[in-house]
Formats: C-alpha cells, structure tokens, sequence
C-alpha cells in the first residue's frame, strides 16, 4: 500500500552536490528545500561560480509512484516544446537526468525564476484589483488550448487515436490506483462504464489540443513589485495532454466560485453549452474527482478522501 509516506523524500547533501557537479561541474554552495512542490522534492539551488540559483525537481522513487502519476516529470521535459508560446513566463530546463545513476529518481534543472508565488501576493492587492490576474490567465489558458496535438493522450505518451479512449483509460487507471491503495474504486469504474456508454459523445472531439494539467493559482509567479496583479511566471506543466481543452483542471477552477475569478471568460472566451458538451463536463468532473481522491489520499487526508465518495455519487448520478 502507498501513501503519503512514499512521497517528498528529501536528497542528502551529499545527493545533491552529486547531482549539481554531473549537470554543471560545479559544488552546491547552499540548497533550500522549497515547500510548495506538491509532488516532487523541490530545492532551490545556489552553485560556485554562477550569480543566479537554479531549481532542482526531484521525482518521487518510481516504485512509489501511482500507475496514472508515472513519469510526470518525463512527460513535463516532452511538453516543453509544445509550451512555446508561452516560454517567456516560463523557466529553462538545464539539465535532466532520467539514468538514476545518482539518485534512483528522475530528476530535472530548471532556471529560478524571479517572482512570489501567486497565493502569497494575490491577498496584498484589492479583490477589485484582482480580476487582472485572472484576466491575463484567462489569456495563458487560451494560447496553451489553441495548440493542436498530434495525438489523444499524454504528450509523453501513451497515445490514442480517440478521445473516449483516453478518457476510460484514465478512469480504469486511477481505480488501479485506489484499489491498490486499499481504497474503494467501484464508483471509479463505474463512471469509465459510463464514459464507454457515451463514447459517441465523448468522441464529437474530434481535435486533441493541448491541456495545461493544473494551471492555477499556485502554479504562478507574480511581479513583486507591480502595482496591480502581474503574472511573472508558470510553473510544472507535469500533468499536459492533448484532448478536449473543457477537460483542463484550469477549466474546472475558473468555474468554482463566482468571485473575481469570472474575469477569466473575459479572455479566454465562453464555454460550449451544447446538451453533449454539459454531458462531458461532468464526466470530466468525475475525473477530477477521482484523481483527487487519489491525491487526497497521497496527502494523508483521510476525511477528504470518505468526503469525495459522496460527491462522486451525485456526479454518477447526474451522468446516469
């Protein structure tokens, strides 16, 4: 069984000192453990000879890793390209190392770039004043939604040649994972039962665009010197695909609360309202759901996860 305890497991110094000479050549003068990264070891860096600290992202041991969380950061390296038009708010990868010649886990380099993490500077400027940063999101959304894919599915792969099948895939692997967790993934597979029931639906998709994964809030860098809310940065696109843009988590955050958030649609522009489109809404929602039940669990919380059982219930039925 694996839970929380199998993931953020901390480098020793000597790890990293290890990991910074085989990238650059050069000793680590001080790194600083990060606490924001939700699923990786995140270091910021400082190295002898270089003015600027870099980022050092470790993935979980691979053994740890749940079936439908495997290799997200390999994923994230082979999204990069696909990123281009946003890659001036984004970091540079310097180095990648997926041997685990030094260390048994992928690990990743990045430039650090300068800015707050947006839940720490948002709460300093008006909640008027708040509607320009979802506004510019609203923007980066839509220019990440405009590429198209070559393909159905995670950009690393696997690929599909239909929506619907990425889709079922997903649900059955997350109910791999709950189950093998030593959770209950009935209703898991229950709504991939429904999605194969509603394949014709499903695949009115017809073009796979790509998905940010979880662009929200806590994945952006604000101007700390901006008078107003200024996006600065973006960070760990780990979990990008290409598919139906209404499946994006970013998609599902924009329409949680009606507050400044709304401001997003201006820039992104207005949702399909079709029968079939609400339809995949909600089995999208069941996803999502799902897949934080998953991470829930990771994360030690227990009455989260007993919580999601019953919202799941409502969405099975609302698809039913």
């Amino acid at each position: 069984m694996r839970g929380a305890g199998a993931f953020q497991r901390g480098l020793t110094a000597g790890e990293i000192e290890a990991i910074c000479r085989r990238a650059f050549g050069s000793r680590a003068v001080r790194a600083v453990g990060l606490g924001y990264g939700g699923y990786n070891s995140v270091y910021r860096v400082d190295l002898a000879g270089r003015n600027d600290p870099v980022i050092l992202r470790v993935a979980p041991p691979e053994a740890s890793q749940f079936g439908s969380e495997l290799h997200l950061m390999r994923n994230e390296y082979a999204s990069v390209p696909w990123l281009a038009a946003i890659a001036p708010l984004m970091p540079q990868v310097l180095a990648v190392d997926w041997s685990h010649d030094i260390v048994a886990r992928d690990w990743m380099i990045q430039t650090c770039l300068a800015g707050v993490p947006a839940p720490e500077q948002l709460g300093r400027y008006p909640r008027s004043g708040r509607t320009t940063f979802f506004r510019q999101l609203g923007a980066i959304t839509r220019t990440v939604h405009d590429v198209r894919g070559p393909h159905f599915g995670r950009v690393a792969g696997p690929s599909y040649a239909s929506w619907s099948e990425v889709v079922i895939a997903s649900f059955t692997q997350i109910a791999d994972d709950l189950e093998q967790a030593g959770l209950d993934g009935t209703d898991v597979r229950q709504a991939a039962e429904l999605a194969a029931q509603g394949r014709t639906t499903l695949d009115e998709v017809q073009e796979p665009r790509l998905l940010t994964g979880d662009l929200w809030t806590v994945n952006c860098l604000l101007d700390a010197n901006a008078p107003e809310p200024l996006i600065s940065g973006v960070l760990d696109f780990d979990r990008t695909e290409f598919g139906d843009p209404a499946a994006d988590w970013t998609i599902r955050m924009a329409q949680a609360k009606h507050d400044e958030r709304e401001s997003f649609w201006d820039s992104y522009g207005a949702l399909n309202r079709t029968p079939a489109a609400l339809w995949r809404a909600n089995l999208y929602e069941a996803r999502h759901l799902a897949a934080l039940r998953l991470e829930r669990h990771r994360l030690n919380n227990p009455k989260a996860v007993r919580e999601s059982y019953t919202t799941m219930a409502k969405i099975l039925t609302q698809l039913s």
